[in-house]
């Protein structure tokens, strides 16, 4: 199962939409995903805040910005 942090905000319609691609991911059991609200630190907001919503595997560290589909997202987590 590959682990992923997904840097996010409420109100952000955007991570709104990643989500619901993640979660099917988490429904088939092929993903853990760690949830991180950029708001709770301001080193996050400046490194994240325009960038959100950001998905980053924990074992590379490699990150996929938005926008991505669901092609997409399954293709950078088998890398």
């Amino acid at each position: 199962m590959t682990k992923i942090k997904f840097y996010t905000t409420i109100g952000c319609h955007l991570c709104e939409d990643a989500h619901l691609l993640i979660d099917q991911l988490v429904k088939q059991g092929s993903v853990s995903v760690q949830m991180i609200d950029i708001a709770d630190s301001d080193e996050l907001i400046d490194s994240y805040g325009i960038r959100i919503p950001v998905i980053q595997r924990t074992d590379t560290e490699k990150e996929l910005g938005w926008p991505f589909d669901e092609s997409e997202l399954a293709e950078f987590l088998v890398e």
